[in-house]
């Protein structure tokens, strides 16, 4: 015993180190997401600059070919814009309603857009159009869209029976009541006044306005530098909410947060182009297969790029080799509807 007593203690075992965790927990999977991230970059740079020198009849670098190029950077800005909102939008909001096979296009941010458009023409004629382009006008449909959606929000997420599940019904069926006024309108419209407004209610990149960005641009930064500053909260808040009230965090007032960026992104994407329905969804999917990874500092930049890929590379083949550019809104929305329909059929995982 005394020996027992006396015998030096052995040193305790040194921690293990447990290298298979994180957001990206093994070297392979982080040398696959940082190819994948340089393989995406790469075309996104690849179709940019296509788009501005493709066709171009000036020389490579003369003060006309810059001249061309910057009236066609335009459309690459807002093409940029618009993938930027549809991807960090869609990934937030999947995340906060713990789904990943919905849009926020649910809330009826587009059936607004359509129902606005379809009153203009209904009550002014063909010049209805004309008078909802300009800078005032598409601030009032970014403001009302918000309005929208912070109502619904603030009504049913706040109090005891706070339900995001009733939330999302609602908004299918405020989405559906404006489809079908503005369906009713549409039909007393003449053939002149419907062609017209047809062209308006299909996303196009020529819908949009460069007068629209003083507004649009610090609008999207100051809702995308929101929702990314919180991405570690939307890991958390991606674990369920009695998970989140756990950790100490307001799950209630992370998800009406949330929302309220979404929003904003939502709005200035419709009403600067037009409704996509399916872009936000497609380019979600695919930011989640390509970045394989729970953590939204990784997600965010993949379906970026995964939708200014997307977006890019449709009107660089559509415009160059089928000339046919006016059609591009049309195939995304049909290819993503695809994809969604794929995934709802699976019986796996999403």
């Amino acid at each position: 015993m005394a020996n027992l007593l006396t015998r030096p203690l052995a040193p305790a075992p040194s921690p293990r180190i447990h290298r298979g965790s994180g957001a990206l927990p093994h070297g392979r999977t982080r040398t696959r997401y940082w190819v994948v991230f340089g393989i995406l970059l790469l075309l996104a740079v690849s179709f940019g600059f296509g788009l501005l020198a493709w066709d171009n009849p000036m020389p490579l670098g003369t003060e006309g070919f810059w001249l061309i190029a910057n009236m066609r950077a335009n459309s690459l800005l807002t093409m940029a814009i618009v993938a930027f909102c549809q991807a960090v939008a869609t990934v937030s909001f999947q995340t906060v309603t713990n789904n990943r096979i919905i849009t926020p296009s649910i809330m009826g941010f587009e059936s607004l857009y359509i129902a606005v458009q379809t009153g203009a023409v209904f009550f002014l004629g063909a010049a209805g159009v004309s008078a909802m382009r300009g800078l005032w006008q598409f601030s009032a449909q970014v403001a009302l869209m918000v309005l929208l959606a912070c109502l619904l929000y603030g009504w049913l997420l706040s109090g005891k029976l706070g339900n995001i599940q009733i939330m999302l019904l609602i908004g299918i069926i405020l989405g559906a009541g404006l489809g079908s006024i503005s369906t009713f309108m549409q039909r007393l419209l003449t053939p002149s006044e419907f062609d017209i407004l047809t062209a308006r209610l299909f996303g196009s990149m020529s819908n949009a306005d460069m007068s629209y960005m003083p507004v649009a641009i610090p609008l999207v930064v100051l809702a995308g530098t929101a929702l990314i500053a919180s991405s570690k909260r939307l890991n958390v808040v991606a674990l369920g909410r009695d998970t989140t009230m756990n950790l100490g965090i307001n799950h209630r007032g992370e998800v009406m947060r949330t929302l309220f960026f979404v929003s904003i992104l939502m709005a200035v994407s419709t009403a600067l182009v037009g409704p996509m329905t399916f872009l936000g969804f497609l380019v979600a999917t695919l930011a989640y297969q390509l970045a394989d990874t729970y953590d939204h500092r990784y997600i965010f930049p993949v379906a970026f790029l995964t939708g200014f890929v997307v977006l890019a590379g449709a009107y660089f083949v559509m415009k160059n080799i089928f000339y046919a550019q006016g059609v591009v809104g049309i195939i995304i929305e049909a290819v993503g509807g695809i994809t969604f329909l794929i995934f709802i059929l699976r019986k796996g995982r999403l």
